[in-house]
């Protein structure tokens, strides 16, 4: 005997553990079950035993559908009252429930016993069937049903006593037998709201209470109410129910809608003094004005989920989409619209937030974007052919402050940039290790900005005197100098840290700074990895990354500072600083010869009003990235971030400055992300890691999630050949549908795999 309590200890057990349990029990050869249940569905069915045995279940305070598809060989016992949905799709089981069931009890029950030891609810007995290889369902009520009771039945016998039911009017609910064209049905007492539509009432032949005679003993004695026996069989209070024939049934005379509409509804009807009627006949499929829905083309309008969480809005479908066409030239240069630097960011430091969110993921891996970056290090942009006469200078040469210069330039603008470092680039080219970043994959970026026409001046710092000169010889200025001074916490001992920005800078200045054999890193983000890679560069034999949180890095950051055989702990709050190590504040110590932070840099605005820095160190811009009157920023000035982040910035700040320039009006657009449901991955074989080819290669996964992809599939599967693709004068292509063909069906919307098309209902007027 299996036994089970669907709550333990105030937890409600789910109904898929419940099952899950039972399907065990069976298949382990249980034959017997008691089952405390806590509203737990679809109890007892359907149900094999390895061996054939008959199944029989014990069961308290069910949840709906007990006995659902309930298959021969199983009965159901359910002690006290059953929800909605008893003997739902009985395929042959007997299921007695010795209280009231729920609505729908019984329903398209197909064979079996079905026994209610009080009352139904709604719709019981609707739908029942019966398949003639079959013995025909029986369903049995002790005392009545609710309304719309067998409502489409077609087969099967149905008894419903009404017992303890002389209150009702009718114990078969009102509007019972909607529908009947087959089966039979028995009651007891009154009956009123039968539908006469459908069925007729007889009373009853020696067959029927022979029948009732010889089946009421098992019903009652399941249903433990023995002791009624005899009050239930006096047959003179018993009716039959059984459906009209075809020829028995009321005739409907056909109506001609015509004559209907012109003579009957439109004179005299309800809408007669508001609506015009034109008495044409619209068929149910029809075309142009009288289409439900109208497919547009809206290529382009949602942004895919890798241009949506790329914060420069690098919009890589459209460069896969090039290279599934054959212009791989073209591919590459798309990149240069959006940042100068797509070989040492995209392709080298950059986290590639645009693959996290990837559509291909769903199926395999994301598509390669970040190394897509790097086969564009070697091209380049046409230079502008008009200049404005505008000149503006730009004040820091890292990420944010060069892609502002590269966007500004290919305005027409004339662009300075002051960088106090003698070369250009910024943390890319003075923190970023090596490792990560080739500096030849620099050098050619930044030798394609001042390609441009960009002007580079490094070794110049600049100062308020400085800063007031560039400010009177330029039309706009653009500050950008990132954040370069280490953030230190003033724990005791805190003169003995180092910072770690200036640690990596001394490293790629191709110098060695001395570090202990210990190690520790006090910040586990990008940068602490950066300076325990730096350390081990340096001769460290261990290094500890420690920090407050879980580790904010790259999971391929800490990869590989782990494979150096770095150790990362976490939360770890530091005390106190010493000569041999760290103290944390739950008194534990780390040992360590050399301590560096990396927990964030804030910029250096000394050259600025004071007025415009926030307590924290960071400049109050507006939200076209103004600061004061033709000075623009961008970048790590504003509030830290990545190099996506910063470039993105840029480019925003960068039309804000032509916008000024020009006179015109800045603006941004902000595009949706598509919705994943709109999208059809079914269409895209899976590839296995082990296949997935080179980034330049990899098109084909590529969904093109929101761009069309220019596959014809909405062209050739358009039942109604409304749909064609058309050129126009610069290359570019479209697909149109054609009203005069188009019947509104939604196929090119269901078929199409990057969720292009949309159906939008017909709001054109019919009538001026």
């Amino acid at each position: 005997m299996f036994k089970i309590n669907g709550l333990d200890k105030n937890q409600r057990m789910s109904t898929q553990d419940l099952l899950q349990a039972i399907n065990e029990a069976v298949a382990a050869g249980e034959t017997e079950f008691h089952i405390e249940a806590s509203g737990q569905h679809d109890i007892g069915g359907p149900l094999w035993h390895p061996e054939g045995k008959d199944l029989k279940f014990f069961v308290k305070n069910p949840g709906q559908r007990v006995g659902s598809m309930c298959l021969e060989g199983t009965e159901i016992v359910v002690e006290g009252s059953a929800s909605a949905d008893v003997g739902w799709l009985n395929a042959g089981g007997k299921i007695v429930v010795r209280g009231d069931a729920g609505d729908t009890a019984a329903h398209c029950a197909a064979s079996g016993n079905i026994y209610i030891g009080g009352r139904a609810g709604t719709r019981s007995g609707s739908l029942m069937k019966h398949d003639p290889l079959y013995a025909p369902p029986e369903f049995w009520v002790l005392k009545n049903c609710g309304s719309f009771s067998f409502e489409f039945m077609s087969g099967g016998i149905a008894v419903i006593c009404g017992y303890d039911s002389e209150k009702f009017e009718s114990v078969l609910g009102d509007r019972s037998c909607i529908g009947m064209v087959g089966g039979t049905l028995y009651f007891r007492g009154n009956a009123s709201g039968i539908s006469k539509k459908d069925v007729k009432i007889t009373p009853l032949g020696e067959a029927d209470i022979a029948y009732l005679d010889n089946k009421m003993d098992d019903f009652l004695t399941s249903i433990a109410r023995p002791e009624i026996r005899e009050e239930l069989s006096n047959w003179a209070e018993w009716y039959k129910v059984v459906p009209l024939k075809y020829d028995e049934r009321v005739k409907v005379a056909q109506t001609n809608i015509l004559s209907y509409r012109t003579e009957e509804w439109v004179p005299s009807g309800i809408f007669s003094d508001v609506l015009k009627d034109d008495f044409a006949v619209i068929g149910l499929v029809t075309t142009d004005l009288y289409r439900q829905r109208v497919p547009v083309w809206e290529n382009a309008l949602y942004a895919s989920p890798c241009e949506f969480n790329c914060t420069a809005s690098i919009p890589s479908h459209r460069r896969f989409n090039l290279l599934r066409e054959g212009k791989v030239e073209e591919a590459y240069k798309l990149v240069l619209e959006y940042t100068p630097f797509p070989g040492s960011v995209c392709g080298a430091v950059c986290p590639n937030v645009c693959m996290d969110d990837c559509t291909r993921k769903n199926l395999d891996i994301s598509v390669q974007i970040g190394e897509l970056g790097t086969y564009s290090k070697d091209v380049t942009l046409a230079k502008p052919t008009v200049t404005t006469g505008k000149s503006v200078a730009v004040i820091g040469g890292g990420a944010a402050g060069l892609t502002a210069a590269w966007q500004l330039i290919r305005k027409g603008h004339k662009v300075t940039v002051f960088e106090a470092d003698e070369k250009m680039g910024g943390k890319l080219e003075q923190v970023i290790p090596r490792s990560r970043l080739p500096q030849s994959t620099l050098a050619k970026e930044l030798k394609r900005i001042e390609d441009m026409g960009v002007i580079f001046k490094n070794n110049t710092v600049v100062d308020e005197v400085k800063f007031t000169e560039i400010r009177e010889t330029h039309d706009a200025v653009v500050v950008a100098t990132g954040g370069h001074i280490g953030k230190v916490i003033p724990w005791p001992g805190h003169e003995r840290i180092l910072k770690g920005i200036d640690f990596l800078k001394v490293i790629n200045k191709g110098k060695n700074p001395k570090v202990g054999k210990n190690v520790i890193v006090i910040g586990c983000g990008n940068s602490g990895m950066d300076a325990a890679v730096g350390a081990y560069q340096m001769g460290a034999e261990q290094v500890i990354c420690i920090d407050v949180q879980r580790p904010a890095a790259d999971a391929k950051e800490i990869a590989h500072v782990e494979d150096l055989g770095g150790k990362l702990l976490w939360p770890v709050s530091t005390k106190e600083v010493t000569a041999e190590g760290i103290v944390t504040q739950d008194n534990e110590f780390i040992k360590g010869d050399t301590v560096i932070i990396a927990i964030g840099e804030v910029p250096e605005l000394k050259f600025l009003p004071k007025d415009i820095v926030t307590e924290r160190g960071y400049l109050i811009a507006s939200g076209d990235y103004k600061i004061a009157e033709g000075v623009y920023t961008a970048g790590d000035t504003v509030k830290p971030g990545r190099m996506v982040d910063a470039i993105g910035a840029a480019q925003q700040a960068a039309s804000a400055v032509d916008a000024y320039l020009t006179g015109s009006i800045y603006t941004t657009q902000q595009k949706t992300k598509i919705d994943t449901n709109r999208l059809s991955t079914a269409y895209f074989k899976k590839c296995h890691s082990c296949e997935v080819p080179k980034a330049d290669d990899d098109h084909l996964r590529c969904i093109s999630c929101g761009t069309c992809r220019d596959c014809h599939m909405c062209e050739r599967s358009c039942p109604e050949n409304a749909i064609t693709r058309t050129h126009s004068a610069d290359g570019n292509f479209e697909y149109k549908s054609d009203s005069h063909k188009c019947i509104g069906c939604g196929i090119c919307a269901g078929i199409c795999p990057c969720g292009i098309w949309s159906m939008h209902d017909n709001k054109q007027p019919i009538h001026a």
